[in-house]
């Protein structure tokens, strides 16, 4: 657990443009909290009560429609869940849900401050308008992707986007979490990594996939 001088400085190296006031509340009310991989921050319908910014590793959000999920997006580091944050400040309950891809630090806002907050310190604004702004961009790929292109297209352009931002080319990864991350079906993405391997787009061995 961080104590609060080292919250202080990651507040202040994350976002230098944050008002030292604002650093200061947040230094105050703020927790830090670190949860291994694969572990639910916001469940569906969940009325969030803490807004996530993440300072180290990896998160992923879902959309869920009857037994199907799809991948919406990525937060990495410096970035916050806009699915907690809408939830949060609007006090309806959570359109998707969201878990660490990775081990991950979280800074853990409470709602009610950041209501305060946003209508004091424009760089929170500012924030969480990026950040909205990102999340739309990369939901619209996602609905492209799912309309427009083959599956063996989006498996691949899958595979590539999470060595990406995972940093690694050699993925440990299931052909059922892949299609889950895609909302199709384990044979589909058998077939088709079988397909790809054949084409020398990747390499499998055991629970690994290797981008070539």
């Amino acid at each position: 657990m961080y104590q609060p001088v080292h919250l202080l400085m990651i507040v202040k190296e994350l976002f230098p443009r944050f008002h030292p006031e604002l650093i200061e509340e947040i230094n105050t009310h703020g927790i830090i909290k670190e949860l291994p991989a694969q572990t639910e921050l916001l469940r569906e319908g969940q009325y969030a009560k803490v807004i996530p910014i993440v300072i180290e590793g990896l998160v992923k959000v879902y959309s869920r429609y009857g037994d199907r999920e799809l991948l919406l997006y990525y937060i990495h580091p410096a970035e916050s869940c806009i699915i907690s944050f809408s939830s949060g400040i609007s006090q309806l309950p959570s359109r998707g849900y969201a878990i660490t891809e990775t081990a991950a630090t979280l800074l853990l806002l409470p709602v009610e401050n950041v209501q305060l907050w946003l209508k004091t310190y424009p760089a929170l604004n500012t924030l969480f308008f990026k950040n909205y702004d990102a999340r739309y961009l990369d939901m619209m790929n996602a609905v492209n992707h799912l309309l427009f292109d083959k599956m063996d297209t989006r498996i691949l352009d899958y595979l590539k986007e999470k060595t990406r931002v995972t940093s690694s080319q050699i993925l440990h990864i299931t052909h059922k979490e892949i299609a889950t991350d895609l909302g199709t079906a384990r044979e589909v993405v058998s077939r088709i990594l079988k397909k790809l391997e054949a084409e020398n787009h990747i390499a499998q061995e055991g629970r690994t996939i290797k981008i070539k």
